[in-house]
């Protein structure tokens, strides 16, 4: 809990009257404040009356008069989620003004206690939980009473009730071989300072893991640093850690980090397809001017129709693909090495067959131009055409049939195919484009077999798919994900 949400409570506390007798502070202002020790954990103010604030134990030690019953008096509270328990000490008044503020501690007297509850937000457990089927393992780590760090951690979905917490102290005792060991099943670590959170850190990063650490104090600065992603809070934050992260959290909200992760993914899956579709197109079109001198072809496309192909064929469905949604199990994955090329998983292989592929046909409907009459660059160029749009559409998904994921699932994808198909129509069969574009009008026959001609790359690549989802093909993450 940020220190200015502590004393904000503690001034409603005192605004209720609900420390009496001697604990009343109101009418006291706030004279002077000390820095939070991170060894001692406990915090001063000077109110006109001495009030400490901090670690129950840090503060009982210096208590000169403590009652008998206190020494577990804040486990109740801890276990009904407090997180933060803070005892209230009352000195000599008359020594006060001559009195340093770093010589407060000396002779006090136990007043009470107050507890802080700083609750989970209501999606913060779903959260967690899609966190750890897409294979991200939240860790908590925090200065707070083991016990409450643990019951939020269960609260969360974090941390079972097989689950231990480490302390701070026992974090000291362990060695770095140790210590990673231990975090592979760790998951809560409680009255930790802020040494001990950067070492934390280097420990999961030693061990190959991807850190992204969220904080909002000064304290978490050097941790947010040092991690692969510092996240600082943006409401409850503080300038120093904002400045010491790599994003800020606008809503402090943990559920808004999953949905930038499925974000993320969504991103890069997008441009996987991205290229997966323009490579695979590039590739067929070489083939086809490539190998059409070698089998007595003519040229099967002139310049301006490359040209036509590479802007409008490849680029509208491409800028469409941005807009791809998420599919469905793709926070079901576990992350991608860091090395990974874009490339992994079958993209490199696609191209290669998908390319000869679509330089098969387009070569085939040149050919059957010559023997029956049709204009063959027409037909090629139509073929390449349409073979390069049913494509785009079939690789909207790594796995799932297009049938399945429907073709309405992004609309934007639909309009530009459908507007693709008409203009190049038009260049066929429209006198003043034709004269343009170099082409000639096919036959209704020539039409439907360049038709079907090219929806052998569809299901060309539907059988692709149905391979992967069977695990014969490549070692792709995703289908394993689909198939649990």
């Amino acid at each position: 809990m940020p220190e200015s949400t502590t004393f904000d409570a503690f001034q409603l506390a005192r605004r209720q009257e609900t420390l009496r007798g001697e604990a009343t502070m109101a009418g006291f202002p706030r004279l002077a404040q000390s820095v939070l020790d991170p060894a001692a954990r406990v915090r001063y103010e000077v109110v006109g009356q001495i009030d400490g604030e901090g670690h129950p134990g840090a503060l009982m030690k210096l208590s000169a008069r403590l009652p008998l019953r206190c020494e577990r008096c804040n486990e109740p509270m801890l276990f009904r989620l407090e997180r933060e328990v803070a005892f209230r000490f009352v000195g000599d008044e008359q020594e006060l003004n001559a009195l340093p503020i770093e010589d407060v501690d000396r002779e006090l007297h136990l007043l009470g206690l107050v507890g802080l509850i700083d609750p989970p937000r209501p999606e913060a457990r779903a959260a967690v939980a899609e966190c750890l089927t897409a294979g991200i393992a939240p860790v908590m780590i925090t200065g707070d009473h083991p016990s409450t760090a643990l019951a939020i951690a269960r609260a969360l979905g974090i941390a079972d009730e097989a689950s231990d917490v480490i302390t701070g102290s026992e974090l000291e005792r362990l060695d770095d071989p140790s210590l990673g060991e231990r975090l592979r099943d760790a998951r809560v670590f409680a009255r930790v300072d802020p040494a001990q959170k950067i070492r934390i850190v280097e420990a999961l990063q030693a061990g190959g893991a991807c850190v992204a650490m969220t904080g909002d104090g000064v304290n978490d600065a050097p941790a947010l640093k040092k991690s692969d992603i510092g996240v600082s809070m943006g409401r409850s934050g503080t300038d120093v850690a904002r400045e010491a992260s790599d994003l800020v959290l606008l809503d402090d909200n943990f559920a808004t980090i999953v949905g930038a992760v499925r974000e993320g993914r969504r991103i890069y899956d997008n441009i996987r397809k991205f290229v997966r579709f323009v490579m695979a197109g590039n590739a067929g079109e070489i083939w086809t001017i490539f190998l059409a001198p070698f089998l007595g072809l003519p040229i099967p496309l002139t310049p301006i129709q490359i040209l036509w192909v590479n802007f409008i064929t490849d680029g509208l469905p491409g800028l469409a693909l941005a807009s791809e949604p998420a599919e469905a199990n793709v926070m079901r994955r576990p992350p991608r090495p860091r090395g990974e090329s874009v490339f992994a998983h079958g993209i490199w292989q696609h191209i290669l067959w998908a390319g000869l592929l679509i330089g098969g046909v387009s070569l085939a409907a040149c050919a059957w131009a010559i023997e029956h009459g049709e204009h063959p660059q027409t037909m090629a160029f139509t073929v390449l055409t349409f073979a390069q749009l049913v494509h785009v559409e079939a690789i909207r998904s790594e796995t799932q049939s297009l049938w399945r994921i429907g073709l309405a699932s992004n609309r934007f994808m639909l309009v530009t195919v459908v507007a693709s198909v008409t203009l190049h129509l038009a260049i066929v069969y429209v006198p003043t484009l034709q004269a343009v574009f170099g082409t000639e009008a096919l036959s209704l026959q020539g039409l439907a077999l360049a038709t079907a001609l090219s929806s052998i790359v569809f299901f060309g690549v539907e059988v692709e798919k149905w391979a992967v989802r069977k695990g014969w093909l490549y070692d792709l993450r995703a289908a394993d994900a689909h198939a649990r």
